[in-house]
């Protein structure tokens, strides 16, 4: 083969790139191509998703090549840019959202039109979305037998980095943003940032996760939002973690990620209908619905996890189950505006995880006890008993000492600032 056009998206990393390997493997020259889609708002993702494409394009250059940026409408660029370089072939790695499947089915398209290849290849999950179903379903609906499907299916290899790449002449490689030398959240987006965690974390934090995972104040790997950028491989993550000591209970949730992968490529309107529908009258309440966004419910952890997400881009997993029950089970307000709200502020902000988890929360998705509400006052006394967590992000309540920072309606006149009882009633643990 002469030329490929490799069109990046959600997978901004050069290491076990299939689409990419294969490119350098087969064609003489490889143009990696990234377009910015003025029709997805990055929103504050824009500095992460700016520092892991210069990452990406330092990563190439190395290699000989160099990152080919647009503007614009990708499957019209990337039909544009085939034909400036004389390629005959346009390679991606496969998605599942209702967005990226558009994009797939237009690119095919297109490609059709003007007799280029069009090849999707694995990259975004561990296991490929529809390779795991059930006798007689489609997929699967709940998780643990997924689980055991997954953990025994066969996996290809990881592949390394490309030795070499070379460009085709003539290609401009166009013009790539700044990124901001302060970015928004507390993670810093590139690949290369993305394998020092990894280091780090595979070696002196994954040991303890199962014991630890559950801790509001405690420390977790910090991969997801390099997971939703693709700026590392979820197989390699995988495959590092299962040499690894207590590795299996972070490789399960991993599986979580492929399971809601798999649920979305079989009902790609997860993020608007019901999965499950039991009939809820989900009520509108402008004021309670503000006062979540914002973290003044007077409920201190969910608070304090509302708070964490505003100011850093991120929330511990237990929090997002406590603040997502608590909006959809005992406000009663609808899982969506739940949903829309942690999909504009989240570094990680996955559509499939996204919406598998609010639906899950919610009732209508993939749990098997859709009654089940958590407590935030017990999940808060169980995960956060001496309130550091709850300390570090609500700061009127950091100086009530013991347990009263988790019930602050308790405090004699109550706590300046801070509003004065929960909102939706009184908790009990």
């Amino acid at each position: 083969m002469e030329t490929v056009v490799v069109l990046f998206n959600r997978d901004l990393r050069i290491r076990d790139h299939p689409a990419l390997s294969e490119a350098c493997a087969v064609a003489r020259h490889v143009v990696p191509l990234f377009v910015f889609d003025p029709a997805i708002g990055a929103r504050h993702r824009r500095d992460f998703l700016r520092a892991s494409l210069h990452d990406l394009r330092s990563s190439l250059r190395a290699l000989g090549g160099d990152l080919v940026v647009r503007h614009g409408d990708p499957v019209a660029h990337a039909v544009r840019v085939a034909a400036e370089a004389g390629a005959s072939a346009i390679w991606a790695s496969e998605d599942v959202s209702p967005l990226a499947r558009r994009r797939e089915r237009r690119l095919a398209a297109e490609c059709r039109a003007h007799r280029l290849e069009f090849r999707l290849f694995p990259g975004v999950t561990v296991v490929p979305p529809g390779a795991l179903r059930p006798g007689g379903g489609s997929h699967y609906r709940v998780f643990s037998p997924y689980w055991r499907a997954w953990s025994a299916t066969a996996r290809r290899p990881v592949l390394g980095a490309p030795r070499r790449l070379c460009l085709p002449p003539g290609i401009d490689p166009g013009v790539l943003p700044e990124a901001s030398p302060e970015p928004y959240g507390i993670v810093r987006g590139g690949e290369s940032e993305a394998r020092r965690r990894l280091e780090r974390w595979v070696g002196d934090g994954l040991a303890s996760y199962a014991e630890t995972r559950d801790r509001m104040a405690g420390r977790t790997s910090m991969l997801s939002a390099y997971l939703h950028f693709g700026c590392l491989s979820p197989l390699e993550v995988v495959q590092r973690a299962c040499e690894r000591p207590g590795g299996e209970e972070y490789v399960r949730q991993l599986c979580w990620r492929d399971f809601h992968y798999q649920v979305v490529n079989a009902f790609p309107e997860m993020g608007r209908r019901d999965y499950r529908p039991r009939n809820v009258e989900w009520r509108r309440d402008e004021e309670a619905e503000a006062a979540w966004r914002e973290g003044l419910t007077g409920v201190p952890v969910v608070d304090a996890g509302m708070r964490q997400l505003l100011a850093e881009g991120w929330m511990h997993n237990r929090l997002r189950l406590v603040t997502g029950s608590y909006l959809t089970k005992r406000l009663g307000i609808d899982w969506r505006a739940g949903l829309e709200h942690f999909a504009e502020w989240l570094l990680d902000g996955d559509m499939p995880n996204n919406c598998g988890n609010w639906q899950w929360v919610a009732g209508t998705g993939n749990d098997t006890r859709p009654y089940r509400m958590l407590n935030p006052l017990r999940q808060a006394k169980k995960f956060d008993p001496e309130g550091e967590y709850v300390r570090r992000y609500v700061p009127e309540l950091a100086s009530l000492p013991g347990g009263l920072v988790h019930e602050p309606w308790k405090v004699p006149g109550g706590v300046p600032g801070y509003p004065s009882s929960p909102l939706g009633g009184e908790l009990r643990a």
